[in-house]
């Protein structure tokens, strides 16, 4: 047998997980990773060892890299969330734990005696990248809906007034999409005239629906953030992790430092940096267009209604939160949690209905938990 050539054992085994993939892709309806799209095209930059080292928009002495296409991903996210035409910057992640944990970096950097505020309903990793950036927090409780609580939020703001905030919004909680409300965070701030604060807004899956909706929030840098983390391979869709972090040009110039060795300043949080996924945003964002994302949103909020009705259908009482695409029902039996790739916390479950996700998918399900209930 050749080196260069798999033994018939090692492509069985290649086949078999492939095959499992494929069956299990067909069940995973709750958690938001679409993997619909088809990126064949792109098949040919995996021959080359692509990587988008240091800042994006200072050149490089490693020259095998896509940074003019990361660059026009970075502007097409910053006219997406109305960032300061003068005053803006970002690079391609490897998905929103990355662009989360840059945000409160340049917050601590800004200001080392900050003391950051987030909700009980953040996102797991948010705890993790404040033990390793050793800043001190205080969790706020969250509304039934997920939301912050803004009462608590306030009060506790106000005790600690000495202290400069660091406010951790969530735009799109993990188990219900629930959106904090930035512009009443905003005027918290002013109400007890804070002189100096920072927000970051966490909108890893909304920040790809919100601006595609009339009437939507504003969670955005015109609502008064200093940075923002959206996912890639959630709504968007890619098959591999990645992200988006933006965040205000200036504040970013506070911590960048020249490296000689690659020829470019290190502004990002790694060095070596993945220039595949640049491309795979880039693919997905020019073939579908702003269009193409208005009609996915209506079809997708159309389709978690449809579900909403199905489950109702049986006895469920299933919601979803406005402007959100998660249906929340009762936690179905271990059965269906078997089967199904749902996701669970406490009492309840949740389905993400993205543009991957099919009616026959969710009638699939519902007879499946339906069934179960009556065994």
């Amino acid at each position: 047998m050749s080196e260069n050539t798999l033994s018939s054992q090692d492509r069985k085994h290649l086949d078999d997980l492939y095959e499992y993939i494929q069956e299990q892709y067909r069940f995973f309806v709750g958690y938001p990773c679409r993997g619909d799209l088809d990126y064949s095209e792109l098949f040919r930059f995996m021959h080359y060892p692509i990587n988008n080292v240091g800042d994006p928009f200072v050149p490089s002495t490693y020259r095998v890299h896509t940074r003019q296409i990361e660059c026009e991903v970075v502007r097409w996210f910053a006219r997406l969330t109305h960032a300061p035409e003068d005053n803006y910057w970002g690079y391609v992640t490897n998905g929103g734990t990355e662009g989360n944990m840059y945000g409160l970096f340049l917050a601590r950097e800004l200001l080392p005696e900050g003391m950051v505020y987030y909700s009980q309903d953040t996102h797991y990793s948010v705890s993790k990248n404040l033990r390793v950036l050793k800043m001190q927090n205080i969790m706020i409780k969250s509304q039934a809906n997920g939301e912050i609580d803004y009462e608590d939020l306030y009060e506790t703001i106000r005790i600690h007034r000495d202290v400069p905030p660091i406010i951790f919004a969530t735009v799109g909680t993990t188990m219900t999409e629930a959106i904090d409300d930035i512009g009443r965070i905003r005027r918290m701030l002013e109400d007890l005239a804070i002189p100096n604060s920072y927000i970051h807004c966490d909108a890893a899956l909304c920040g790809m629906t919100l601006p595609f909706i009339d009437g939507a929030p504003v969670y955005d840098f015109r609502a008064g953030i200093d940075s923002i983390s959206i996912s890639g391979h959630k709504f968007i869709g890619s098959p591999v992790p990645c992200g988006m972090v933006l965040a205000k040009k200036r504040n970013v110039e506070r911590i960048a430092r020249s490296i000689e060795y690659v020829g470019t300043l290190d502004t990002t949080l790694t060095g070596s940096r993945n220039g595949i996924t640049p491309l795979f945003l880039w693919y997905a964002i020019r073939k579908t267009g702003t269009e193409g994302f208005k009609r996915l949103v209506r079809e997708c909020f159309e389709l978690a209604d449809y579900a909403i009705a199905k489950f109702r259908e049986i006895g469920l009482d299933a919601w979803r939160n406005k402007y959100a695409m998660t249906v929340v029902f009762p936690k179905p039996p271990e059965s269906v949690l078997a089967k199904w790739g749902i996701a669970v916390q406490g009492d309840i479950a949740h389905i993400i209905v993205l543009p991957n996700i099919k009616a026959g998918q969710i009638d699939e399900l519902v007879a499946d938990i339906h069934a179960a209930m009556t065994d």
